[in-house]
């Protein structure tokens, strides 16, 4: 279904980067062959295991995701002992992996919402600086998601500034990208973070 549109977007926009969401090795492969630029895996390689050799045998960049559990189950509850140790240790298992199979463009997401509660979220964004210390770039994806409006008492659509809160204090924790719902409130405030001097 996504090729003819990444096709598509390729053929009229040459310039286009797009990235694929998926956790399937095949569709990695086809649609990288096609045109896309980037591999978005939200099961950090746990769901398909030809996934690393696939997005290594293409060299794209790699978005790996840390998700506890599956799509189905990952909100039923989510136990940890130390969220942030437990995260951090799952991306370093990941990505001396993929290191060892030589693919190096590695792109790290802490996976907001995906099988953590509200509090873990909190936790996490708060220590998001811990993560610098893997050496690769780290992706907040916290846009609009239920810990800002469930906290607020408040509706999706109703947390554009809760958002905006989140991805400065993302940004100042040391993401290196943002990914967004709302692209010109998110460049705003990466130009006033990017007005501080670390």
């Amino acid at each position: 279904r996504i090729l003819p549109v990444i096709n598509l977007l390729v053929k009229n926009f040459p310039e286009i980067i797009i990235s694929v969401d998926t956790f399937r090795s095949k569709i990695a492969k086809e649609t990288i062959t096609n045109g896309a630029a980037i591999v978005n895996d939200i099961s950090g390689g746990k769901m398909d295991n030809k996934m690393f050799e696939t997005v290594a045998k293409l060299q794209v960049p790699y978005i790996l995701m840390h998700m506890l559990g599956t799509p189905q189950n990952m909100q039923k509850n989510p136990i940890y002992n130390d969220v942030t140790k437990e995260i951090i240790s799952f991306f370093a298992a990941q990505i001396y992996k993929l290191h060892q199979l030589k693919l190096n463009d590695i792109i790290i997401d802490v996976g907001f919402g995906f099988g953590k509660t509200i509090a873990h979220n909190f936790e996490i964004l708060q220590n998001l600086s811990l993560f610098k210390n893997l050496d690769v770039p780290i992706l907040a994806g916290i846009s609009r998601k239920s810990m800002l409006y469930k906290t607020l008492d408040i509706s999706a659509q109703e947390a554009l500034n809760a958002t905006t809160s989140a991805n400065t204090i993302a940004l100042l924790n040391g993401a290196n990208i943002l990914r967004v719902h709302d692209v010109k409130e998110a460049v705003e405030a990466v130009k006033i973070v990017n007005q501080i001097s670390f």
